[in-house]
C-alpha cells in the first residue's frame, strides 16, 4: 500500500493514470463539525491490476499540491468512475472549481442497469466482483494520523473492487444502448448550481406549516443570515441555530438580547454575541420587508387538479415499464411527477430524455385514452385502442 504525499509522486502517478482509460476514485472526509466537507484522503487505482494509491493531504500538509490530480481531471481521454459521486464532487468543486470529466457513477449505472435503487457499494461488489468488504473499519474518523494498515487497506477497497464494476456496468450500457442514459442523469452532477446553496435562496430548504407574508420574510432573512454565517466561517448551519428555533423566532419576533434569553428552542450559544445580533437584525429586517417583496412559496402542487385514478394508473404503468426495463421505478418517475402529469402538467422531467423512451410516451398516450393496460398472468401490457 503506497500513500503519496508529495506533489511529485502524485504527478507521476496521474502521469501514469493519463495513460490509460479510465481510474477509479474515492474519497474519505468529515463534515460533522464543517460547513464544507474537509478532504481527508483520497484512493486512486489505475485499471485492471494496476496500481491503488493513498493521497493524504493531512499526513502531507504543505508538501503536496492536488493540481496534479486536478490535470487528471481536465484530461477528458480518462474516464473518471467514482461510486455516489455527489459528495465527491461537491468536495473538488468548492477546492478548485473542478469537475472530473468525463465522469462515471456507478451508482446511477447500476440503477440504470436494473440493479434497484440507490444501490450500495457492498452490494455491487458482492453481486460483480463476486467479492466482499470488510466493514471494521467503517466508522474511522479519518482526519486522525496515523491510519491503521486495516483502515488503509479499507479504502483502497473502494477504488480497486470498483475497477471490476465499473468494466461490467460500461459493458452493459453500452450492450443495451443505454451509455446516453447514463450521460443525461451525470450532467446535474457536474453543473455547478448543483454544488452552491444561494443564502438568498436558503429559506426554501425550511419546511414551514404557514403560508403568511411577514412569517415567511422574517424566515427568509434568519435563513440568510445563518447561511452567511455558517458559511463564512465553515460551521454547519445547525450549529448556528436549527429550523425548529428559526420557526419558533419567526412566530415569537423577539425584539432585544432579553426576549432570546425567553426562547425554547434556540442553542445557549445564540443568545449572545454575533449570532444574536444577527438574529435581531435578520428579524427586524423581515418585519421592515414591504408586502410587494414577500416571499412566494410554491403553490403550484396544491393548485394542481390530479386525478387519482389516472394518477394510479399511471403508478400500474411505472411498475410495468420499470419491470421490463430493468430500471429502477425511481430512476424513471417519483410518485410527484405521477402526479403531475395526471393533473395534466406536462413540464415534468418523466416526459423528457431518455425517459420519454421508457415511459413518457406512453404515459401520454395513457392520458389521452389511446391506449389501455391489461393483465397477462403476473405482468401488465398496454394494449392499443
Amino acid at each position: 500500500m503506497r500513500t503519496l504525499t508529495t506533489t511529485e509522486d502524485l504527478a507521476a502517478f496521474c502521469e501514469a493514470a493519463m495513460a490509460g482509460s479510465y481510474v477509479t476514485l474515492d474519497t474519505e472526509f468529515l463534515r460533522e463539525r464543517t460547513y464544507y466537507s474537509k478532504l481527508c484522503l483520497i484512493q486512486a487505482a489505475l485499471p485492471g491490476d494496476g496500481e491503488a494509491v493513498l493521497i493524504d493531504p493531512i499526513e502531507a500538509g504543505e508538501a503536496l499540491s492536488l493540481e496534479p490530480l486536478y490535470a487528471l481531471f481536465r484530461d477528458t481521454s480518462v474516464v473518471k468512475v467514482f461510486h455516489a459521486a455527489r459528495q465527491d464532487l461537491e468536495i473538488f468543486f468548492h477546492d478548485a472549481g473542478v469537475f472530473p470529466e468525463p465522469l462515471f457513477d456507478t451508482q446511477v449505472a447500476a440503477m440504470v442497469c436494473g440493479f434497484g435503487e440507490q444501490v450500495g457499494y457492498e452490494t455491487l461488489v458482492r453481486k460483480i466482483a463476486r467479492g466482499t468488504v470488510d466493514k471494521t473499519s467503517r466508522f474511522t474518523d479519518w482526519s486522525r494520523r496515523p491510519l491503521s494498515d486495516a483502515q488503509k487497506s479499507y479504502a483502497l477497497a473502494d477504488v480497486t473492487h470498483l475497477r471490476v464494476i465499473y468494466e461490467y456496468l460500461a459493458a452493459e450500457l453500452e450492450k443495451t444502448g443505454r451509455t446516453h442514459w447514463l450521460a443525461e442523469e451525470l450532467s446535474v452532477l457536474t453543473h455547478p448550481e448543483t454544488y452552491i446553496v444561494s443564502p438568498d435562496e436558503a429559506w426554501r430548504r425550511v419546511k414551514t406549516r404557514t403560508n403568511s407574508g411577514r412569517f415567511l420574510a422574517i424566515v427568509r432573512e434568519l435563513a440568510r443570515f445563518r447561511e452567511v454565517h455558517a458559511q463564512e466561517r465553515n460551521i454547519p448551519r445547525n450549529r448556528v441555530f436549527k429550523d425548529d428555533a428559526m420557526l419558533e423566532l419567526a412566530s415569537t419576533k423577539p425584539k432585544s438580547v432579553q426576549d432570546l434569553g425567553k426562547s425554547r428552542l434556540l442553542l445557549r450559544e445564540a443568545r449572545k454575541g454575533p449570532v444574536a445580533d444577527g438574529i435581531l437584525a435578520a428579524i427586524e429586517a423581515g418585519l421592515e420587508t414591504d408586502p410587494a417583496d414577500f416571499p412566494e412559496p410554491d403553490m403550484s402542487r396544491d393548485a394542481m387538479q390530479v386525478n387519482p385514478a389516472l394518477a394510479d394508473l399511471l403508478r400500474v404503468l411505472l411498475k410495468a415499464k420499470s419491470e421490463t426495463s430493468s430500471v429502477a421505478q425511481k430512476l424513471i418517475a417519483t410518485s410527484a411527477d405521477l402526479d403531475m402529469i395526471a393533473a395534466g402538467r406536462r413540464d415534468v422531467p418523466a416526459l423528457k430524455g431518455w425517459r420519454q423512451e421508457v415511459f413518457g410516451a406512453d404515459a401520454l398516450r395513457l392520458c389521452e385514452g389511446k391506449v389501455a393496460l391489461a393483465a397477462q398472468g403476473s405482468s401488465v401490457r398496454v394494449i392499443e385502442l
